[in-house]
């Protein structure tokens, strides 16, 4: 080993050979967990698009009659039940 390639060595390096590791921030802890919650996100909104029953145009036809059932409910005194 030559001198040379002492100075090659970073901390990460020096702290690996003595069994031990860098301390990461708070923030770029932080930053990383909420990279890969977006990114879950993002691919959670993809598959469930491509996995949809009904296409947009459809889903909103029928939460827009729902919501006018409700309204003619809602104006006539009557209770609404969930057809859940």
């Amino acid at each position: 080993m030559k001198l040379r390639d002492l100075t090659e060595f970073d901390r990460d390096d020096i702290l690996g050979a003595l069994g031990l590791q860098s301390r990461t921030s708070t923030t770029s802890w932080l930053f990383g967990t909420l990279g890969l919650f977006g990114l879950g996100m993002v691919v959670g909104a993809g598959v469930a698009l491509m996995l949809a029953p009904k296409t947009g145009t459809e889903l909103r036809r029928d939460l827009e009659g729902r919501l006018k059932t409700v309204r003619e409910r809602i104006g006539n005194g009557q209770t609404i039940e969930s057809n859940v």
